[in-house]
């Protein structure tokens, strides 16, 4: 099963202030597949980090296609309170995390029953970080 690694990452300047996200996918030996960013305006983290693994699933699917039920996904972020929310080792106590809670659950039952979020420290994840923090200050 080929396996496919996803770094992501939210930034809000000023938490919350201008935001952006980055994606980085590589396959298991590291070779690249994609490296996306975005500007999503006004945000604070947390908004940040749902809306980067949004963005990144939505970005798997339009790269691997109906193959992604077959395939092995692991997103890496460095927000705890996002990644445990997500595996719902954690309550979402902010009502604004919900909607997004629920399409990305939404698109893991449909697209991707193969994938597991795992908690990184942020020296891990400087690459998806450069992009997010980038978009965020709009460069």
């Amino acid at each position: 099963m080929e396996s496919i690694i996803t770094y992501v990452a939210g930034r809000s300047e000023g938490n919350p202030g201008p935001a952006g996200v980055g994606i980085y996918i590589i396959e298991a030996d590291g070779k690249l597949v994609q490296e996306a960013k975005q500007a999503i305006g006004n945000a604070n983290e947390d908004f940040a980090a749902y809306y980067a693994v949004m963005v990144a699933l939505d970005n798997l699917k339009q790269i691997f296609g109906e193959e992604t039920t077959k395939m092995h996904f692991e997103l890496r972020l460095d927000n705890e309170l996002v990644k445990k929310q997500l595996n719902a080792e954690v309550e979402i106590n902010n009502p604004g995390s919900v909607p997004m809670f629920i399409d990305i659950h939404n698109k893991r039952v449909a697209s991707f029953p193969n994938i597991t979020l795992t908690l990184v420290q942020p020296e891990q994840n400087k690459e998806a970080d450069t992009l997010a923090t980038k978009a965020a200050s709009g460069k």
